[in-house]
């Protein structure tokens, strides 16, 4: 389904405790006109994460004299950063997760620049397309329905590293790749620290997908619910409906099974991290009578939902991407976070 109507909340959302950001940047007994040692600490993340946005903007063969432009990027956003390290209420301030975001996404498309990373994910995904079945009949021999579980939820874990929006893992997929089951083998050993998609590639294909088939398997009407518009290399609405076409088999099956209960909805975002406040109504309408909700991804899951409440089961999974909501949290970089919450 596809958005194009007025944004409304979740409608499994308890909106009287909700506040769409997990770390507080700033509470009320601060100086309005002067950032917080938090505030400071993020928005040199994101002023860190620049050379990594700028070297994708570069070589986006879709936009005019994209070097030239991409520099543009670095230098208003990086002014951006700086306006409101001097006057934390300047540029819709104060910050949070989700406003550093949105000025970052402004300035990429005032520039040109509306899928920025779009190559990458187009590799990304075609590697993971061909080894979706592979991965798929990894988990289908593990006959322990328990075991089974636990290695598709690892399987989350080890997709969701692929994520160029944090600037350690852009490094190291730059340098080294990420291959996926290298992934599953390094994650961090249980107890973890404990579905809104997230990253292209390895992550919605080897990791969401396998669970969802499974999902599926046992009955269950899955809604994947992906971004409108691109942000880094989030998979989006359009890109996802392509990728599962290319997964099923003439019969309409993944890898044997009906894909009749699978649905595929727009859910009206177009950042790295989400408001449930506002998604499209197409979302609301599907979501409105679902007895479980999974948030996925470091931004979905963790940055902004973490705490979020809901009318009914839900899990926020992912790994910790940034140093800050290590510390926040009281884990490591990279940690597993598997959150689950009964009604």
């Amino acid at each position: 389904m596809e958005s194009d109507s007025e944004m409304v909340p979740f409608p499994l959302l308890i909106e009287s405790s909700y506040r769409a950001c997990t770390i507080p940047y700033r509470f009320p007994s601060d100086n309005p006109r002067k950032p917080t040692p938090t505030e400071i600490a993020w928005m040199d993340t994101y002023l860190n994460s620049i050379p990594s946005f700028k070297k994708n903007a570069e070589s986006d063969t879709t936009v005019d004299d994209a070097p030239t432009k991409a520099e543009k990027f670095a230098q208003r956003y990086a002014e951006l950063l700086d306006d409101i390290k001097k006057d934390p209420e300047s540029h819709g301030g104060p910050p949070d997760c989700i406003l550093l975001c949105r000025l970052r996404e402004q300035v990429l498309r005032e520039l040109g620049f509306r899928d920025a990373f779009k190559k990458i994910k187009d590799e990304e995904n075609a590697k993971a397309i061909y080894l979706f079945p592979d991965v798929v009949r990894l988990n289908d021999d593990i006959e322990d329905g328990e075991k089974r579980l636990e290695n598709l939820v690892r399987g989350i874990f080890a997709g969701n590293l692929f994520d160029l929006g944090a600037a350690q893992l852009a490094e190291v997929f730059s340098r080294d790749g990420m291959p996926f089951l290298a992934s599953c083998q390094n994650l961090v050993p249980r107890p973890w620290a404990v579905i809104f998609v997230d990253n292209s590639g390895a992550d919605v294909i080897l990791g969401i997908l396998p669970f969802a088939r499974e999902l599926l398997k046992r009955g269950t009407q899955v809604v994947l619910a992906a971004n409108d518009l691109p942000s880094i290399n989030d998979v989006t609405y359009h890109e996802l409906v392509e990728i599962i076409s290319k997964l099923k088999d003439e019969s309409g099956k993944l890898i044997g099974v009906d894909t009749k209960n699978l649905l595929i909805a727009n859910s009206g975002n177009d950042l790295p991290v989400i408001d449930l406040t506002r998604v499209s109504q197409e979302l609301a309408y599907l979501a409105s009578d679902a007895e479980l909700v999974i948030l996925e991804g470091n931004g979905r899951g963790i940055e902004t939902n973490l705490y979020a409440q809901f009318k009914c089961d839900s899990i926020k999974i992912g790994t910790v991407k940034h140093p800050e909501v290590a510390q926040f949290l009281g884990g490591r970089l990279y940690d597993c976070v598997f959150k689950y919450n009964e009604v």
